[in-house]
């Protein structure tokens, strides 16, 4: 049985196996790599995933969703038409797809995956990444952070002699550093940091701020079906700035015509904010792993917005020298992910790999602080498990009563760095019943285990009754429980997903309507021509006359939006 690795990506996603001694990427319906990570309804009802998808994320943005990977482990719905989705739920049709598509690609079913995670996402964010997994009906025992992956697929764990290394990811959504060393066969991660809302997504919001400072266009006075042209416009202005010097963004509305020109250089200088944002988790690992820069054997580049040259540049700044980057940035995560998936399948050629993994965050728990035993200070967090601890690991700690005659203790668990509870993050909370007592006399100990998926388990031991009790985080927005994971996976199988075998087709549509929304006057009555035509063809049901129809379409296409880029 195959078990394939997934890149389950802020921008896009994919998905990959390992064959012959080296993973590869499955390409999906439409022969591509990557999958876009959104999720639309189209008028029939039925479900969109990827290319499709993002082409009507401009002309129908109700009905669309996108980035929804930064919304893991929350209680925000996207309403889509009359649908409403949590992030797992999309997340799960973006996997559902990946799954169909590398079942047709390997000729199998395929029921288990390994799926990569940023290695700073939270306890919360990661149980709702394996329920992503649950609702697309695929089996996920394992998650692997991403730098990990990313190292897995560079082959530095396949070489000889020691060395010392940098994870640099910076993805769509998310940015996570790593720190690890290769000795004797075995992978370590020494330290991992990060931030989970910094990404390629951030870059492309101050130049759309900038363009409407620049020229005076309100934003806020703009329908989302004009916001969503601007941003593929911003973003197409993006990827020209990785390429050359200048791009120039132009914009019309209401017979108004909007137009400005971007240097790369004042590109950087925007950026700035967002640059300084990743010394921070730069300089902690490299403390936590009590690592100097210059003791780096080298740095690797993963993630598509390590693209940008500014990127680059910080990169060989802050460790001076050029940073690797011989495999594709946006593979890679998912091409480590398939390595795991072969060693958990226990692949021969990987027999002696080992690999290693550390706790993102500090775990802890509140606690009331006597003070000389005359004054509580309320609202301090307890450690229990350091930062960057090597994972599987499992730590306990002993506290006591606080009153006289107290019946229960709730503990309320943490993860963060700050002392103070109210700036960390709650990941649940569990009553224990005590028996009563002098203020002190009773004591109870608290074990926390983190595992290799970076799930918490916490058990509690009342040390004069032996009585136990694990935590199950109920109350939480950002969980789902079995049983409504269960009804929500009943649910999505009832929804249409499209038909992969006819998918070329939407997708050629999805486009030809949004250019035709992009266009005015004879351009539009142009493009809404060939795009009768092309339904006529269709309708005839005829395969080699429809391959005929949407190769001439596609040029077609291409040729109106080559003429766009030379006005």
């Amino acid at each position: 049985m195959t078990i394939v690795g997934i890149d389950l990506g802020t921008t896009n996603s994919l998905a990959a196996h390992y064959l012959d001694g080296k993973p590869d990427v499955i390409p999906n319906a439409l022969g591509d790599a990557l999958t876009p990570s959104v999720v639309t309804v189209d008028e029939s009802g039925e479900i969109l995933v990827g290319r499709p998808a993002a082409e009507r994320l401009s002309t129908h943005p109700q009905k669309t969703a996108a980035h929804f990977k930064r919304a893991m482990g929350t209680d925000r719905v996207f309403s889509l038409g009359e649908h409403d989705f949590r992030a797992e739920e999309l997340s799960a049709m973006v996997l559902r797809a990946l799954k169909e598509d590398a079942e047709a690609h390997l000729g199998e079913d395929i029921s288990e995956a390994v799926i990569s995670v940023p290695a700073y996402f939270n306890d919360t964010q990661r149980n709702a990444t394996k329920a992503a997994g649950e609702l697309a009906g695929l089996k996920v025992e394992r998650l692997i952070n991403e730098p990990t992956a990313a190292a897995i697929a560079y082959g530095l764990n396949q070489r000889d002699a020691e060395s010392k290394f940098l994870v640099f990811d910076l993805g769509g959504g998310t940015f996570d550093v790593s720190i690890l060393e290769l000795f004797e066969g075995i992978m370590e991660v020494h330290a991992s940091a990060g931030d989970t809302f910094l990404g390629g997504k951030d870059f492309a919001e101050i130049l759309i701020d900038r363009f409407a400072t620049e020229t005076g266009l309100k934003l806020n006075r703009l329908s989302e079906l004009e916001r969503g042209r601007i941003w593929n416009l911003v973003e197409a202005a993006k990827l020209e700035l990785s390429r050359s010097d200048l791009a120039e963004i132009v914009f019309s509305h209401k017979s108004n015509e909007f137009r400005w020109t971007v240097k790369r250089e004042e590109f950087g200088r925007l950026a700035e904010p967002l640059l300084e944002r990743m010394r921070t988790p730069v300089e902690r690992a490299l403390r936590d792993a009590e690592v100097r820069a210059a003791e780096l054997d080298a740095i690797l580049l993963v993630g598509g917005a390590t693209r940008m040259p500014m990127v680059r540049a910080l990169v060989a700044r802050l460790f001076g020298q050029i940073p690797s980057g011989h495999i594709d940035p946006d593979k890679v995560v998912a091409l480590g992910a398939a390595v795991q998936a072969a060693l958990k399948s226990r692949d021969k050629a990987l027999e002696d790999r080992v690999l290693t993994d550390v706790c993102p965050y500090t775990l802890g728990v509140e606690t009331v602080v006597d003070l000389d035993g005359k004054r509580l200070l309320q609202g301090r967090f307890a450690p229990i498990i350091d930062r960057n601890t090597v994972v599987p690991v499992s730590r306990v700690e002993t506290f006591s009563t606080m009153h006289k005659n107290q019946r229960q203790v709730q503990l309320e668990v943490y993860q963060g760095e700050s002392r103070m509870v109210q700036n960390n993050i709650k990941l649940g909370t569990m009553l224990i019943d005590v028996p009563r007592g002098k203020a002190g006399e009773q004591f109870f100990d608290v074990r926390f285990t983190y595992d290799i998926n970076g799930i918490l388990e916490v058990e509690v031991t009342v040390n004069s009754t032996k009585e136990k009790k694990r935590l199950i985080i109920e109350g939480n927005a950002g969980v789902l429980s079995k049983d409504e994971i269960n009804r929500r996976f009943k649910a999505l199988e009832k929804l249409k997903l499209h038909p992969r075998d006819n998918l070329e087709n939407r997708t050629i549509l999805a486009r030809a309507e949004r250019i035709y929304e992009e266009s005015l006057s004879d351009l539009r009555n142009h493009v809404s021509v060939m795009i009768d035509e092309f339904e006529s063809v269709l309708q005839g049901q005829n395969p080699k006359k429809i391959a005929h129809a949407r190769k001439n379409l596609s040029q077609l296409l291409d040729e109106v939006e080559a003429g766009w880029s030379e006005l």
